[in-house]
């Protein structure tokens, strides 16, 4: 079985992100001899989830020669890359094999925010260690929910970047183009901050302050524009409107 520690949190969000996409049931994972030598075999026609392992080691030549000169051996960083296999894509294993592993929690659901998700027609997928919006294929990554320290912090990032994909040309067509750590990217920051912020009061999930590193770059922005704020807001709000007026019960209450 293919370990997995606490120190490797990033491989560890690579996985759950893969139960989740392919809906496999645990979070048991092999390589290809693993399973080899466990006496089971992968399925032909599988394709396995590609890892990347880091760590540190010392070498022997570099622990005698610290042990010569009295000093502290230095290690060496190093980099392994491994393609493994979930227990559900192999046969013939032992019963042990798919419980030796941690199962991943279980979700928890909020059905409202599940529905404007679904019902923007964004793109949404769940995987890595990192949230963002790519405007250019036009999609929004976010990590496996049971990764976020609050399970409820999944359906403010997933709004935060939601409120970012309004601006795509297709949409609300906002400037999108503004690199990172630039003005302009901060004010769609600011936009997106806000139209989560709207989002989460309307669906009845407390929103919560980003990043303190944020905050720098917004409070620039506001000493040299004493209206950006409200600019921001605007926008913010047409970008909220926009994914709840998509809502199915919006649209029923509109009907109605």
């Amino acid at each position: 079985m293919f370990s997995l520690r606490r120190g490797q949190p990033t491989l560890l969000l690579i996985l759950w992100g893969a139960v989740i996409e392919h809906g496999y049931p645990a979070q048991g994972w092999l390589t290809f001899r693993q399973a080899r030598a466990a006496g089971g075999s992968v399925r032909k026609g599988e394709r396995g989830t590609a890892i990347v392992y880091a760590d540190r080691f010392v070498p022997a030549a570099e622990r005698q020669r610290a042990r010569d000169a009295g000093e502290e051996a230095r290690s060496v960083p190093f980099l392994k890359r491994f393609t493994v296999f979930n227990a559900a894509q192999c046969e013939g294993l032992p019963d042990d094999v798919p419980a030796s592993a941690p199962p991943l929690p279980e979700r928890e659901l909020f059905p409202v925010a599940e529905e404007v998700i679904a019902a923007s027609g964004v793109e949404v997928r769940i995987g890595g260690d990192m949230a963002y919006y790519a405007p250019g294929p036009d999609y929004v990554q976010v990590p496996p929910q049971p990764a976020f320290f609050h399970q409820i912090d999944y359906y403010r990032t997933c709004l935060h970047e939601l409120a970012h994909a309004t601006g795509h040309a297709s949409r609300l067509a906002r400037d999108l183009s503004d690199p990172f750590g630039s003005k302009g990217y901060a004010r769609e920051e600011l936009v997106a901050e806000l139209g989560s912020a709207f989002l989460c009061a309307a669906l009845g999930i407390r929103p919560t302050v980003r990043h303190a590193d944020y905050i720098a770059c917004w409070l620039d922005v506001l000493r040299e524009d004493s209206r950006a704020i409200f600019r921001a807001a605007s926008a913010a709000s047409k970008a909220a409107d926009w994914l709840l007026a998509r809502r199915p019960a919006q649209q029923t209450e509109a009907q109605a």
